[in-house]
């Protein structure tokens, strides 16, 4: 239950963060959509390479899922077990618990975690760059890869989330849960969704989706306080 739980706060937090994705995707979905060749423009093309990008990006998350997750399942085998991870689902809870206060409007400081990795971001910018023009819709796969490390506040609260998962798998899935719940936003901003732009950017989504992850949250808290 608990994992399933897990699985559906990730996807929830992919869905109702679309408000923040417009703001950080945005160029990007800019950037993809003028790399595409004229050729390929038409509705069916763009939505090839944007299933690719996304792809691409997704699978990005879930390789940096698997890669924490793993990491400190073995840390926390080679220390105190179980009670190392209880301490890391504590931590995950409260940043799950940021992130329903800055979905719902009440609190903005987990966007100063996207400070930490804005230093690295001008190394990995270029590589995405080498990638343009998109000649063909594999191209964006890799594209894609690239930008999935974009330095964002929502991806590293969800990463740490990850790390208390206990393995890399289910780290991995839980970067895919919310990887997927990210796919309507970044649809919508390709051009392919304009109305499902005006639901996803209601106050009330956000307000709902902030709603329940606290609530999640809390539950999750709760666990980890147990086990500790």
């Amino acid at each position: 239950m608990s994992a399933n739980l897990d699985l559906l706060g990730a996807l929830l937090m992919g869905l109702a963060g679309s408000s923040h994705c417009f703001a950080m995707c945005g160029g990007v979905s800019a950037a993809l959509s003028m790399a595409i060749p004229p050729a390929h423009q038409r509705p069916l093309g763009r939505l090839t390479y944007l299933i690719c990008y996304n792809l691409g990006r997704i699978l990005s998350y879930m390789l940096a899922g698997a890669l924490v997750g793993g990491l400190f399942a073995s840390v926390a085998g080679l220390g105190q077990g179980k009670h190392a991870l209880a301490w890391l689902q504590l931590f995950a809870a409260l940043m799950m618990i940021a992130v329903g206060l800055y979905l719902a409007g009440w609190w903005q400081g987990v966007l100063r975690i996207e400070q930490l990795g804005a230093r690295l971001w001008p190394h990995i910018r270029p590589l995405a760059n080498r990638c343009l023009p998109l000649q063909r819709p594999l191209a964006a796969l890799p594209f894609g890869m690239i930008w999935g490390w974009l330095p964002c506040g929502m991806v590293y609260s969800m990463l740490t989330w990850s790390a208390a998962s206990g393995s890399a798998g289910a780290g991995a899935l839980l970067m895919l849960s919310f990887g997927l719940g990210t796919l309507p936003t970044l649809f919508a901003l390709g051009g392919l969704a304009d109305r499902l732009r005006y639901w996803l950017t209601r106050r009330e989504l956000r307000l709902a989706g902030g709603l329940l992850l606290l609530l999640l949250g809390t539950h999750t808290l709760w666990i980890a306080i147990r086990l500790l």
